[in-house]
Order: structure tokens, then sequence, then C-alpha cells
């Protein structure tokens, strides 16, 4: 579709965030798919500003860290809550991550969202942390997955086979490690969203 033919209304992707959602994890693909005459509606568990956070273990930092550190990052704006969401205004899902899916993942409401692109086979990318809302809502049994290495005990929890490479496909969803693995991760779910129609 071209964006700017009158009467027609842009295709909506929902991104679930929380607090402690990862800043690049969530920008790179708010503005991008933008880009291609989509709009991205932020949804979280209530409308209003959400902190950010840059994740990332530091490279030169005095004292080592085993983990990832996190720092303050940007805010971003909510625009519909989950218990608000109807899933089948939306051609498809973008599951960020960060800290924010620990919690995230007991929302009644997301889970019901997230089950809702499996049961209609609409595209879903889920990058890092992510996996553990698709991994709660348990739509990844039996499926091949990515992510980031900390969190594949989250995938094989949920019944998936866990591969460590940049993007793995597996029918309508499409996983990723980090934001690293940003530029071929999103080449296929534009694709993915392309391929499903406007």
């Amino acid at each position: 579709m071209n964006p700017s033919q009158p009467g027609r209304h842009e295709a909506r992707v929902l991104m679930p965030i929380g607090d402690a959602t990862e800043a690049m994890d969530t920008l790179y693909p708010f503005f991008r798919v933008a880009e291609d005459g989509y709009k991205m509606v932020v949804a979280g568990p209530k409308v209003r500003k959400y902190h950010m956070v840059l994740h990332e273990v530091p490279p030169a930092a005095m004292i080592p860290w085993d983990i990832t550190e996190e720092r303050p990052g940007y805010h971003i704006q909510a625009e519909v809550a989950f218990k608000d969401v109807d899933p089948a205004e939306y051609a498809g899902l973008f599951v960020s991550g960060g800290r924010a899916p620990e919690y995230l993942r007991y929302d009644q409401d997301l889970l019901r969202i997230t089950r809702h692109f499996f049961e209609t086979n609409k595209p879903v990318a889920v990058v890092c942390h992510g996996i553990e809302i698709v991994s709660a809502a348990g739509v990844i049994r039996g499926r091949t997955v990515t992510t980031v290495a900390k969190c594949s005990l989250d995938a094989e929890q949920g019944g998936a086979a866990y591969v460590d490479q940049a993007v793995v496909v597996d029918g309508n969803l499409v996983t990723a490690r980090t934001w690293h693995d940003y530029a071929p991760f999103m080449r296929q779910f534009m694709s993915m969203l392309q391929a499903g129609g406007r």
C-alpha cells in the first residue's frame, strides 16, 4: 500500500512495553516500521510514559560485570493499556526486550493478546528477553527460536528448541538474540508484514 493514498488506513503493529524496556530493542523497530508506512502502537499495563533502559555488559568497566548492567535510557509513551487492546486490529506484534518482560509475562491481558497473533498466524517478532512473554503465553512449544543466551532456559521451559544464531524464522515467528542482530531481523519481519497484506 502506498501510505499517501487517500482513504486507506496504515496497518498497525503492536509493541507491548513496560518500565525497563531496553531502549535500542524498542526504538529501532519503532521507527523502522514507520519507514514502510506502518504505525507502531505502543501498549503498556497503563496509558502513561515508561522508562527505557540501556542493557549492556560494559566493555571496559573498572569492576567487571558477569551479567548485563542496566542504566537509565529514554522514555516512551504507551497509547493504550493491555486491557483495552483488540489484537484483531493489528497486522503484527513486536515483542521488545530489556527487563520489562520479567514482570509483563504475568499480565493476563498481554498473554491473551500474544496468543491471538499465533492463533491467527500473524507476524510476530521477538528479541532478547521478549522470549519470556511468548514462553509464558504457551505459544512456542515445538518451535525453534533464538534469544540472548541467558534467556535460553526461558525458551526451553516454554517447549521450544533454542539455537544460538542471529535470526530464526519458524512459521509466523521470527526471533533474534539482541539488537545487534537487527539488520537481518528487521528485514525478515518487514518482509513477513508485507507478505501478510495491509
